[in-house]
């Protein structure tokens, strides 16, 4: 039995009561009733410091608390149901009063049944558990924090830890008086295949051949598929026979590649029981001619790929709609181009990739112009546009003509979600592209139209972009009479241009003549484009309502791109950014002056821009408009040319003689400048944070800027720290998932900075692996005392250390306090008089005998204070006579017989009675 407080620093403040208290007793306690206010008021503070440190008894506990911890990771999880068997078998052998509670961990760990003696057979575990990894620690930790007093957990697992380390909470179950049993349960047996190991020269030549090995580990005897892909490019598929056990292959392949090598390796097999162990990355760099991503119209072909071709550079072609989806992907290119390419073909992802690799990497970046390009195809605020040099936004630079617009959304069920969040922001992105004198209108429409903002004229952006954010998803879909009422806001008003959008994701329930409708728009100078939505939606009728409308058809699967549409759409209602009079370009940068030395030629047309604050200007046109600009971003270069390449804008420039070289130039201009990377990297799974080593033959202790991005552009939080000369780590703030991860490194020394590119892999788990994680259980299970078992029916055995339960005071101390604090203003208020008086109420009536001796105590009293008094009067200590002397001694002693045959003297005379009788000693002397 003992006291245990939980807010312990509560009890200094006895110290400063003390001090009160002291303070309290130093004013003088002459008064009974202030000794007694003294000592009802410190206990009554006392009393309360002592409940404010929350105290509880704390009792042995005769019912023995266990936690069953269940293994659900991968490795073990066909055996659920034996473990479920074994917990209902040790729950049956459990006395009434025992207690037991069920947690279930993977990676992670989660409550099943709380704790508590109730028995109920558990059917199924149901925890969210991600089943990637053992993390033994987490789930002791967890279960710990149920048994605060003791008591035993039992872990059913195969104990492969394969993340955390549970040896480092021995201390903390130690403390708590923990005993750990583990009953041990068999891995999975699984008909399976793994890849093990996949290795290549980590510098390559282009040209050069080249040795792959994969390592393979199998279950049994059987026939396999090995396929080894390059950059997502197949290089490898064969069909080979592996034997029980380890297996190793060799691949030859001639390297025809430069850049970023990415290669991995994939096995396949009938009846793969573990199919996240069948794939390996390996990364390595080539060196080689110079490599580039050009992307091109999805309506013709570029002019630029033969002429990149004949300058040495190695280029692929992409249509907009075969952008690869991963960050890997683009870093094999020193550069991408685009030409001519409109935003609304290009999901916003993919474009935040190709930032990604600009940004972070190093990659150049150029886009070309042409009626796709720029404002034109809808770059307006994405992700392209931060990359670029150049604004699209020129609206304030002349007048452009009126314009009247309205947007008609669907808001109906079906739309709710993704798609009706970027629609309302394409919508408030328009906004910011309009004039304050254009009118703008918007309706939603479900099962019938609503006005979110009236068709006016803009003057008030902010509250119309909060109206248009404020579109909630509604019912059903009827388009007629929206679009009708869109016709009727816009026909009678005195614009130049007058255009709407519908955009919708379903069928109308209803049907009028469209047709009737947009043709009569038309000869109002009314036009209309259509954008259609996903598989639901009606493309023949918003094909129809397009061109009877004389505006474009935009058949959308991605949402992402929907901004962009809009955008388009409103600049091209303007059709003012396209700057079509004749021109002398001039050059503004002396980079290019031996290229020009002869003169440049003319050109045709360009789109207008505007030049970005840190921008540099490299050639412009005669109003002062970027033809050519560029400026780094980030530790990428990019470069805007506003006309085109097909030489309908760049007229006699793309026929000029040195346009090849012009095109060699800017391509070049745009590569990063990086250098081979001098670092090995070494892949760590250490507790639960993934951690890279990075040594150096250097020796070097220059400080490292590492940036790692998933494939996926996810940027990781990682520190770097340096541990010795050449020697780097890089600890990630979480557990990095299996997959291929791209990883940047720039030195800063004496000669600045130097930029180094590189990659790296996480393999799967160990919990896939058929070497397993490592054995602390044995550990654990000896240092607290429990034992290995097979079966749980000795689950409730007695505890080595019986468990305690604490039982709070709190409640009981503040009602002490109180009672003692309400009795203090009591006597405050009122003495020790009415206390008294009920003290002789209850006070049993005295004697005649005892009347008698307390007059003659009285009255001897009295005689010996008034000869005191006389003598202080006379200022004399001499004794008195003899006589008297003699006659007070044979009074007191007549007193003392008198009480010595008398009954015991109550309420307090006896006191009385020793105080007079030293006072007349004293006098004697």
């Amino acid at each position: 039995m003992g006291i245990e407080f939980k807010e312990v620093l509560w009890l200094l403040l006895v110290i400063p009561l003390g001090l009160v208290l002291f303070l309290f007793v130093k004013q003088g306690m002459n008064r009974k009733e202030r000794r007694l206010i003294l000592a009802l008021r410190g206990c009554a503070m006392v009393l309360l410091i002592l409940a404010l440190a929350n105290p509880s008894i704390v009792l042995p506990e005769k019912a023995k608390p266990v936690i069953f911890l269940a293994d659900r990771s991968a490795s073990v999880s066909l055996q659920e149901d034996r473990i479920l068997d074994e917990i209902n078998r040790g729950v049956h052998s459990k006395h009434e009063r025992d207690r037991y509670g069920i947690v279930s961990f993977g990676e992670n760990a989660a409550i099943e049944q709380t704790i508590s003696d109730e028995r109920e057979n558990p059917e199924q575990l149901v925890g969210e558990i991600k089943e990637g990894n053992t993390n033994l620690q987490e789930g002791l930790e967890y279960s710990s924090n149920l048994l605060p007093r003791g008591g035993r957990i039992i872990a059913m697992t195969d104990g492969k830890e394969t993340m955390g380390a549970g040896e480092d909470l021995i201390p903390l179950l130690k403390g708590k008086k923990i005993e750990v049993d583990w009953m041990a349960i068999a891995s999975d047996t699984k008909d399976d295949v793994a890849i093990t190991d996949v290795s290549a020269p980590s510098v390559q030549y282009e040209g050069e051949e080249t040795t792959l090995t994969v390592n393979t580990y199998s279950t049994t005897k059987k026939e396999i598929e090995m396929r080894i892909t390059l950059n997502d490019q197949v290089i490898i598929k064969e069909n080979l026979q592996v034997q029980e056990g380890n297996n190793e292959f060799q691949f030859k392949h001639v390297v025809d590649q430069s850049g970023l090598l990415v290669y991995k390796a994939e096995v396949f097999s009938k009846g793969d029981g573990s199919p996240e162990n069948n794939a390996l990355y390996q990364l390595a760099r080539s060196e080689g001619a110079a490599k580039v991503m050009l992307v091109e119209n999805a309506d013709g072909e570029s002019a630029l790929a033969p002429l990149l071709n004949s300058a040495g550079f190695t280029v692929d072609v992409y249509k907009p709609e075969q952008l690869p989806g991963k960050l890997t992907s683009y870093l094999q290119y020193q550069s991408i181009l685009f030409d001519n390419v409109a935003a609304t073909s290009i999901p916003e992802e993919k474009m935040l990739l190709m930032e990604k690799s600009v940004k972070e990497f190093g990659r150049g970046f150029i886009m070309f112009g042409g009626s796709d390009s720029f404002a034109l195809g809808g770059y307006f605020k994405t992700p392209i546009e931060r990359i670029l040099p150049v604004d699209m936004d020129v609206k304030g630079k002349k007048e452009l003509p009126s314009l009247g617009l309205v947007i008609v959304l669907d808001r109906s069920g079906s739309m709710d979600g993704q798609k009706l969040a970027l629609a309302k922001e394409a919508a408030a992105r328009t906004v910011s592209l309009l004039r304050d004198k254009d009118t703008l209108g918007v309706i939603a429409f479900d099962d019938r139209p609503w006005d979110i903002v009236k068709t006016k004229p803009l003057t008030d952006r902010k509250k119309a972009e909060e109206k248009i954010r404020s579109i909630s998803p509604g019912g059903g879909t009827e388009i007629y009479s929206s679009l009708q009422q869109a016709y009727a806001s816009l026909e009678n008003l005195s614009l130049k241009r007058k255009h709407i959008i519908l955009l919708t994701d379903g069928q109308s329930a209803t049907s009028g003549s469209y047709q009737t409708l947009v043709e009569d728009g038309h000869d109002k100078q009314i036009t209309l484009s259509t954008v259609s939505i996903g598989e639901g939606a009606d493309r023949g009728l918003l094909n129809d309502l397009s061109q009877w409308g004389k505006g474009r058809f935009y058949d959308v699967t991605d949402a992402s791109v929907i901004p962009s549409i809009l955008t388009r759409e409103t600049v091209i209602t303007t059709r003012t950014y396209i700057e079509d009079q004749p021109f002398y370009p001039r050059v503004a940068s002396s980079e290019w002056a031996t290229l020009f030395k002869d003169g440049v030629p003319q050109m045709n047309a360009y789109i207008a821009t505007s030049l970005k604050g840190t921008a540099r200007m490299e050639m412009e046109s005669g109003k002062n408009d970027p033809v050519l600009a560029t400026w780094r971003y980030g530790l990428g270069r990019s470069f805007a040319f506003t006309s085109d390449t097909s030489g309908k804008w760049t007229g006699d420039f793309a026929r000029w003689q040195g346009w090849p070289a012009f095109l060699n130039e800017l391509v070049t201009r745009s590569f990063p400048d990086l250098r081979s990377n001098p670092y090995s990297i070494d892949v760590k799974e250490e507790n639960e944070n993934t951690r890279l080593k990075l040594s150096s033959s250097e020796g070097d202790i220059s400080p490292l800027e590492v940036t790692v991005l998933s494939d996926d552009g996810k940027m990781l939080p990682a520190t770097t720290r340096i541990k010795a000369p050449g020697d780097y780590e890089v600890v990630f703030e979480e557990h990095l998932s299996p997959g291929l991860y791209n990883m940047n490194i720039t030195k800063s020394g004496e000669g600045g900075e130097s930029t180094f590119q590189t990659g790296f892999s996480v393999p799967y788990s160990k919990e896939y692996s058929f070497k397993g994680g490592s054995q602390s259980l044995d550990t654990i299970v000896e240092e607290t005392g429990g034992r290995k078992t097979t079966s749980l029916k000795g689950a409730f055995r007695d505890l080595h250390e019986p468990s305690f339960t604490a039982r709070s005071i709190q409640t009981i101390l503040i009602t002490a306090g109180f009672l003692l604090f309400f009795c203090e203003i009591f006597i405050r208020r009122f003495g020790v008089g009415p206390i008294m008086m009920v003290v002789d109420l209850i006070k049993p009536r005295k004697t005649s005998q005892e009347m008698k001796e307390e007059t003659s105590i009285e009255q001897l009293g009295r005689k010996v204070n008034k000869e005191r008094r006389n003598d202080e009067r006379k200022g004399t200590d001499r004794p008195r006579t003899l006589e008297a002397t003699k006659e007070n001694r044979e009074s007191v002693k007549k007193v003392k017989r008198e009480k010595k045959t008398a009954e015991p003297v109550v309420n307090g005379d006896d006191a009385r009675l020793k105080r007079l009788l030293e006072a007349k000693k004293r006098r004697e002397k």
